[in-house]
């Protein structure tokens, strides 16, 4: 290790890295083919069935194997070759996604429905072995530019996504091209991914401490383990966890708060959505910025002590136009939080472990989201959407506290390393 930290990486860095920015491309363009097939689904099952239940299952169907099949999930993925993972998702999903052309009648939504449960079941293979995958192909001291392009790509691409299906539903009051655009998005994606070199995918099993253990519960059960033992990763894992217990809710009664409280047209959700993502991507330009003077636990402590300060604001609101500029101010704090959490968990564990260790902190956090969302109908009925709002601000204040005193003493030994290594620390 040399006397003095290497040179931070930015954007135009990271891209420059070949094989990053081939599953950077990949990332994108299907994420705008899956911000498609998720609103036009809803759209079609709404048009066909008029039930909210409906609408309800299906949601449950697109977001269930989140938290369920991706804990699995985790656990391949630290025994498989990630690369051929991605590879094997996508071609799966090229096939799935044609498959919802299929159901243009009512009586065909529950076909929707278990196609859309397969469809998200194999895409929770994808993402681990992507994060996973990643400090491969990207240096230690990269990663948290490359990160932070990632969530401010994804933002982006499923606003986009949601436009098309938009047009294609409320003009053309068609689905099947969206599919297709989808089917063909996994398509370039398999083509991008094929082109990633074969060594990104292997992983390192040179740590005896993390040998590939034989039974996949015993798998799922030592990666606890290793959360449990590390404050970095729980405080990680249950800041965002009781974070999204809080937001789930928000996000629920975002549109009543509109539409109901402040009396505006559904049409401004486009003008809310794109003032956030137009703030994602511009905070990605300054995140590696940021963590190269911040620690990766004073960002994740401060930015949700002020999503809790913006949640809290919304609850006050009385114009559209401070909606925008505070949903615009809290995209400041978005991408450098789930920047620095996928950092920790790329930088903090052996590789052997990632896959496990990604997906416990997105299924806590999906955990959290639906339980989150289950709630937030039932008391806005027994309270006030606003007065929901205020409960939300107060769990994600909650949630910064309790990251701050997890985080509290950590030291250089176990805060991770922004300095290029084979194998990250081993907290076995």
């Amino acid at each position: 290790m040399s006397a003095s930290a290497p040179q931070r990486l930015g954007i135009r860095d990271v891209l420059g890295i070949p094989d990053y920015r081939r599953v950077w491309m990949a990332q994108a363009i299907s994420d705008v083919g899956d911000g498609t097939t998720t609103l036009l689904l809803l759209l079609v099952v709404n048009a066909l069935t008029h039930s909210t239940t409906a609408l309800a299952i299906m949601s449950i169907a697109l977001v269930a194997p989140k938290f369920t099949v991706g804990l699995l999930a985790g656990v391949y993925v630290d025994r498989w070759d990630r690369r051929r993972v991605m590879l094997a998702a996508d071609l799966a999903r090229v096939v799935i996604v044609l498959g919802f052309a299929i159901g243009q009648t009512a009586a065909l939504v529950p076909l929707l429905v278990l196609l859309g449960l397969v469809e998200s079941s194999v895409g929770s293979f994808f993402t681990p072995a992507r994060g996973a995958l990643l400090p491969h192909i990207v240096p230690a001291h990269g990663l948290p530019a490359a990160n932070s392009l990632s969530q401010a790509t994804m933002m982006v691409a499923m606003v986009v996504g949601s436009g098309i299906a938009g047009l294609l539903f409320g003009v053309y009051h068609t689905a099947w091209p969206g599919y297709v655009i989808d089917a063909a998005t996994f398509g370039l994606s398999f083509l991008l991914v094929l082109r990633v070199s074969p060594a990104a995918g292997r992983i390192l099993r040179g740590d005896e401490h993390h040998p590939a253990p034989s039974g996949v519960f015993r798998s799922l059960a030592d990666g606890l383990a290793i959360v449990r033992r590390s404050r970095l990763l729980m405080g990680t894992l249950l800041g965002a966890a009781t974070t999204m217990l809080g937001l789930g809710a928000v996000n629920v009664l975002f549109v009543p708060l509109l539409v109901n409280d402040l009396h505006v047209a559904p049409a401004w959700m486009a003008a809310v959505d794109g003032a956030q993502a137009t703030a994602m991507v511009m905070a990605a330009t300054v995140v590696a910025w940021v963590m190269s003077r911040l620690s990766a636990q004073t960002i994740i402590t401060a930015a949700l002590a002020g999503l809790a300060v913006f949640t809290l604001a919304l609850a006050g609101v009385s114009s559209i136009w401070q909606v925008i500029a505070l949903l615009y101010a809290a995209g400041w704090l978005v991408t450098p939080l789930q920047a620095a959490m996928a950092t920790v968990v790329q930088t903090s564990v052996a590789d052997s472990v990632r896959g496990r260790i990604g997906s416990l902190l997105s299924a806590s956090m999906s955990t959290a989201n639906v339980t989150s969302m289950a709630l937030a109908g039932i008391f806005a009925d027994l309270l006030t959407t606003r007065t929901v709002y205020v409960l939300a601000a107060a769990i994600c204040g909650a949630a910064s506290v309790v990251a701050f005193l997890i985080f509290r003493g950590i030291g250089s030994a176990e805060a991770p390393s922004l300095i290029p290594q084979r194998d990250s620390i081993d907290l076995a």
